[in-house]
């Protein structure tokens, strides 16, 4: 009789900080993996992060905990990439992006050295701009490198939405696109709740006007969600962690899920040259195909100015 070799679903962080750290946390609660390597220059942070999440083994579903190496990756089916540089006093955006460019590169270095067949999952900001660096240093098909994109963005969006018309979260089907970032956009003409456009539904709330005004408010409110949870408390990393959980179960799970992650377009959307959001199938393979949907005008406009945002800030990295 021919055995089947079971093969361990695992998944190496690349960071140990703050969203490093919260991802290995809600990841061992999720039950999606069987081992967890946790990766990070900064020796007793991730002794201590690693140390911290194994006292609660008895109370997670089963799973391996432990801190790694670059060996790790070698085996790995998911490698997510949370580590970056923070702002030196007197440095500029620039100089960040140059550094933070430089890092991705090395990370990508010792995953390909390692013949790893993974997929890569970047999350360091600006998160369009290093997913193409680490897709141009690798050498991969696109599909194998994404970026966690505006998956957040768009649970930000569901959850305004939902607020607001009365309806559960999980009923309302909506997507943020484009650049994770300030030129990112609400792709209103995608949006439903339980198969009723957005318009149609929301609309019973009151006056053509005053949804119109509302949506204006929910997108600048999705926009600014980031800017006001640092402001309240320095950084982001409950909601981000649990957003990499749902792309990672995707990956893990075969699921074949429609995620707004970052993905190069080669003419998808009418865009070349650019890691960007848009609507992608998600595999055990990464991204299985982009999905194809007729923007309206606006909106279609609305991505062609994120693209080129995104391709100027590339090309002073590059």
């Amino acid at each position: 009789m021919n055995s089947v070799q079971w093969k361990s679903r695992k998944v190496v962080i690349v960071g140990a900080g703050d969203v490093g750290a919260t991802l290995a946390f809600s990841l061992a609660q999720s039950g999606l993996a069987d081992e967890i390597a946790m990766i990070d220059l900064n020796k007793n942070l991730l002794a201590g992060q690693v140390l911290d999440l194994s006292h609660g083994l008895p109370y997670f579903p089963p799973v391996k905990i432990y801190e790694g190496d670059k060996k790790d990756y070698a085996d790995a089916q998911a490698i997510v990439i949370t580590a970056g540089a923070s702002q030196r006093p007197g440095e500029s955006r620039l100089e960040l992006l140059q550094r933070n460019a430089r890092i991705m590169e090395s990370i990508v270095d010792d995953i390909v050295e390692q013949e790893s067949a993974a997929v890569i999952l970047v999350v360091a900001n600006p998160v369009d701009i290093l997913t193409r660096v680490a897709l141009e240093r690798s050498g991969w098909d696109r599909s194998r490198i994404i970026g966690s994109g505006t998956v957040l963005d768009s649970a930000r969006f569901r959850y305004l939405i939902s607020r607001y018309c009365g309806v559960g979260v999980h009923n309302v089907h909506a997507y943020i696109l484009g650049e994770h970032g300030d030129s990112e956009f609400a792709a209103w003409s995608l949006t439903n709740i339980g198969g009723v456009p957005v318009d149609t539904y929301c609309m019973e709330n009151g006056t053509r006007e005053e949804w119109k005004q509302e949506k204006a408010r929910i997108e600048e409110q999705v926009r600014r969600s980031a800017y006001h949870i640092i402001g309240y408390k320095g950084s982001t990393y409950f909601a981000v962690a649990l957003a990499l959980v749902r792309i990672i179960g995707a990956i893990l799970r075969n699921q074949s899920s429609v995620l707004t992650v970052s993905v190069l377009l080669q003419g998808e959307y009418g865009q070349e040259d650019v890691c960007i959001s848009v609507p992608c199938l998600v595999d055990g393979d990464g991204v299985k195909r982009i999905v194809k949907a007729e923007l309206p005008e606006e909106e279609a406009a609305a991505l062609s100015r994120s693209a080129e945002v995104l391709r100027r800030a590339y090309s002073a990295v590059s």
